[in-house]
């Protein structure tokens, strides 16, 4: 029903709807506060797994959501903040292992996040090949060695609050 919810929370998988407006416009409906995770799909130019060796996933339809800012607008108004992800961050999401590199290597790892999993095995393999050759080779360290000493990273994600609504339940609230 309408208000029927405190709060929705939307974590990594905007990107993959077909229909986003539709559905945050439900959201909206059921819910008097919506929590969004996504990412600003600008920062993937900047991440040294694409740059590098993976260029097809900034190709790949999910891999474009919607700027944050616009999300932001489609809420009715909401708060954009930067979620900085450690160095030792144990998630899956693509950039997890932004300074460990070797994971990447890791066919679980992979297949953790959906950027490396949607690509064809082909394409995936050529990119972790050369990945593997430049890690022996020292040359990743050589081209990445600025990020050895930082212990996060601006990787895109934005964590997304909308404004709170009064509903039916604010009423019985002293």
């Amino acid at each position: 029903g309408d208000d029927a919810v405190d709060a929705t929370l939307v974590v990594l998988s905007l990107h993959h709807w077909t229909d986003w407006r539709a559905g945050l416009a439900e959201l909206r409906r059921v819910s008097r506060r919506q929590v969004l995770v996504t990412f600003d799909g600008s920062f993937h130019e900047r991440f040294w797994l694409i740059r590098d060796y993976l260029p097809e996933i900034a190709e790949l339809p999910a891999c474009h959501p919607p700027a944050p800012e616009v999300l932001a607008d489609a809420l009715g108004g909401a708060t954009v903040n930067p979620l900085l992800v450690p160095h030792d961050t144990v998630d899956g999401t693509l950039w997890s292992a932004w300074r460990r590199p070797e994971r990447y290597l890791r066919p679980e790892v992979q297949a953790a996040a959906s950027g490396t999993a949607a690509l064809p095995p082909a394409v995936l393999a050529r990119g972790i090949e050369r990945l593997g050759a430049d890690l022996a080779s020292g040359e990743w360290h050589r081209r990445n060695a600025d990020l050895l000493d930082q212990t996060e990273i601006d990787a895109g994600f934005r964590l997304i609050v909308s404004a709170s609504r009064a509903g039916p339940s604010a009423k019985l609230r002293p």
